[in-house]
């Protein structure tokens, strides 16, 4: 049995030798105060993660994932509040990789597309379950709700997308 998911999954797009992945979702919350989820540290890690966050152009965004005993310190290169948020995701295994997140009003909510640039082909399958995995608490984050991400539903959502990841 496949389980529910959160909105329609996620593509990949080839870039040369590295593969860009793109989510699409669309938030029943206004575009402020998915902003806000997307920038405050106190709401990315109610979502995603620890976070600190220096919000200007060249400004730090790192992350730490205890439970993965990961780090990453990025850098902010694109920066248009509350429209666009980039960074750095620098990482042995894609080290020119950069995370996008754009934001715009539709309706009542905000449409958002979140693009993580220069992916090996290894890596796009759990990339692309961890995203939409931790993005299925965005929604919540933004009135302060904690993150529903376990490694159980990632590798749930990893088999909906078997068969779709790039040969």
């Amino acid at each position: 049995m496949k389980p529910d998911i959160d909105g329609p999954l996620g593509r990949f797009v080839r870039n040369g030798a590295a593969y860009d992945l793109i989510i699409e979702r669309r938030i029943a919350k206004p575009v402020e105060k998915v902003w806000a989820a997307l920038t405050v540290p106190e709401r990315l890690a109610d979502w995603f993660t620890a976070a600190q966050v220096d919000l200007r152009l060249g400004g730090r965004f790192n992350l730490a994932f205890d439970s993965e005993n990961y780090r990453m310190q990025g850098v902010i290169v694109e920066l248009e509040p509350p429209r666009l948020l980039a960074y750095t995701w620098p990482d042995p295994a894609h080290p020119d990789s950069i995370v996008r997140y754009e934001l715009e009003p539709d309706g009542a909510g905000c449409r958002l597309i979140l693009t993580q640039t220069g992916l090996g082909k290894d890596l796009v399958g759990s990339v692309v379950a961890g995203w939409h995995t931790f993005l299925e608490g965005l929604p919540g984050a933004t009135e302060g709700a904690a993150n529903p991400w376990t490694k159980a539903r990632e590798d749930e959502v990893l088999a909906l997308y078997q068969g779709r990841l790039p040969d």
